[in-house]
């Protein structure tokens, strides 16, 4: 909100920064899937946002930026990371530098969003159709897939080491057990995350 971001000073506006990033962190941590599915415009932190969300899906009219730059500041929950992370570092700076929006199917070329559909329903049923196979798949699996996809971006991690912890502990799961009996068995698996 702009009216709150006028009132900063140098002190709560790193504190302003630091909360905004932790909220975030968080949603991108998350062991459940998060999909942000976007209309219309998603600047700034609404950029963000969707941008800390594991999927993103667009409906056709949706605008894409980081326009901070228009009022002195840069992006502070993160989206100076996050959009470099996702589309690259000349293409970052320069939606940055000059506080451009984007085109939904801009977005999707450039790794910003997964899916584009024509309209916001078909965006949703889309994310719908995702969460649905999403959730026939092992939860103790997914969240290890969170943690080694983020892996990457941390310098202090290895991505190997956290992906090789990550397959022991899964194999040690009883979801292990039911996925490889289902696949032999050729039926179904009901996984329990356990």
């Amino acid at each position: 909100d702009i009216s709150e971001i006028a009132t900063l000073n140098e002190v709560n506006a790193r504190k302003f920064a630091e909360n905004g990033q932790e909220i975030f962190a968080m949603i991108e941590n998350c062991h459940k899937p998060v999909i942000a599915v976007t209309n219309g415009f998603t600047l700034g932190g609404g950029c963000e946002l969707a941008m800390a969300c594991h999927i993103r899906i667009a409906s056709a009219n949706a605008k894409f930026g980081q326009p901070e730059v228009n009022l002195g500041i840069i992006p502070g929950y993160g989206g100076t990371q996050r959009l470099t992370h996702l589309i690259g570092r000349g293409k970052a700076n320069e939606l940055m530098m000059t506080g451009d929006m984007i085109g939904a199917e801009e977005a999707r070329q450039l790794g910003l969003v997964n899916h584009v559909l024509p309209t916001k329903a078909e965006a949703m049923s889309k994310a719908e159709e995702i969460i649905a196979k999403i959730m026939s798949k092992a939860p103790l699996a997914i969240g290890m897939i969170v943690d080694c996809v983020n892996a990457v971006f941390l310098p202090e991690e290895n991505g190997y080491q956290t992906e090789a912890n990550s397959f022991a502990r899964c194999v040690k799961s009883g979801d292990y057990k039911e996925g490889t009996s289902a696949f032999l068995e050729k039926r179904k698996p009901v996984f329990k995350g356990e």
